[in-house]
């Protein structure tokens, strides 16, 4: 039987997992992630997962610690996997496996290597992404493809709804790939990496809505980091306003020279954006408190709001 040590953490992590175990692997140890408390956790848990089937289970701060490569070096694995792990394995680590390391990617590489590729690609207005194995080298994200598989993107997902289908997209790669990697026939394709793009952490403050974007983009933003995520805001009339759903609305801008604004019209909220193009705002919240158009309106006063300004 061949013998494994997974590093996974999120629902990609959790459903590779599900693939190695019902594919009857070896799994001898899991190395994740402490929940940070800070964190909203919507998603579910590989240390419970492993446990339920009396799995081993560490949570080192640092994976690459003497202590950890010579408890993972000790158990022999034919393999090292990564799903959704979020520390970078080192040149130590990435040595022990008889077989190969390799990672599950949230993108087409070598497209979006690096950080949160769901969100980025939505931000660049992406109409597919997808998830790919590869072997693991020291630089990220560079090493040879096993496989992918692409998933559309539509106009109005958000990113909970596109990585739920890239956790299915990392699900069916592993399973298809698993039985080529375990006879040593699975492809070795590498990457041109100038093909593709590197992408950094993004950060709550990068939800910041540019009024001087295009409405396509802005509605782009909004919906790349809708709840789970921490949303997209702005400021009105000095107040904070985060917006977690938007929809491109037909017809021009009811107020262009006011242009970015806010306003309602048939009970409906919208904002008009400077390209000549508008918004329906569908949920907010002003001061992290939820509230309803006719609400904020009553609360201002005022038939127009300017956006983005800070008083």
């Amino acid at each position: 039987m061949n013998r494994c040590v997974v590093f996974a953490y999120h629902n990609v992590g959790y459903r590779c997992l599900s693939v190695l175990l019902d594919r009857e692997l070896e799994v001898a140890l899991v190395v994740t992630h402490e929940d940070d408390p800070r964190e909203n956790r919507w998603f579910e848990s590989v240390a419970e997962l492993a446990r339920l089937n009396g799995i081993p289970v560490i949570t080192p701060e640092d994976p690459n610690v003497p202590e950890v490569v010579t408890q993972v070096a000790s158990l022999r694995p034919d393999f090292i996997f990564s799903f959704y792990y979020r520390k970078m394995l080192k040149e130590a680590l990435l040595a022990v496996p008889a077989r190969g390391a390799l990672n599950m990617h949230g993108s087409l590489l070598p497209k979006y290597r690096g950080r949160v590729p769901v969100n980025w690609a939505i931000i660049k207005g992406e109409q597919e992404t997808g998830a790919s194995l590869h072997y693991m080298e020291i630089k990220p994200d560079a090493g040879d493809l096993v496989d992918q598989q692409a998933v559309p993107i539509l106009r109005d997902d958000t990113a909970l709804e596109v990585f739920q289908k890239v956790t299915w997209a990392a699900e069916l790669v592993l399973h298809r790939s698993l039985p080529l990697l375990l006879e040593g026939r699975a492809p070795r394709i590498p990457l041109d990496l100038k093909q593709g793009n590197y992408c950094g952490g993004r950060r709550p403050e990068d939800g910041r809505i540019d009024w001087s974007a295009h409405a396509a983009q802005i509605h782009n933003l909004i919906r790349a980091v809708a709840p789970p995520y921490p949303g997209a805001f702005t400021t009105v009339a000095g107040r904070t306003l985060r917006i977690y759903g938007s929809r491109l609305a037909d017809g021009a801008v009811r107020h262009p020279a006011q242009a970015p604004c806010l306003y309602l019209e048939d009970d409906t909220l919208y904002a008009d954006c400077i390209d000549g193009r508008r918004l329906r705002i569908l949920s907010f919240e002003i001061d992290a408190a939820a509230g309803t158009t006719a609400e904020l309106f009553a609360k201002f006063g005022t038939q127009t709001l300017k956006l983005g300004e800070e008083s």
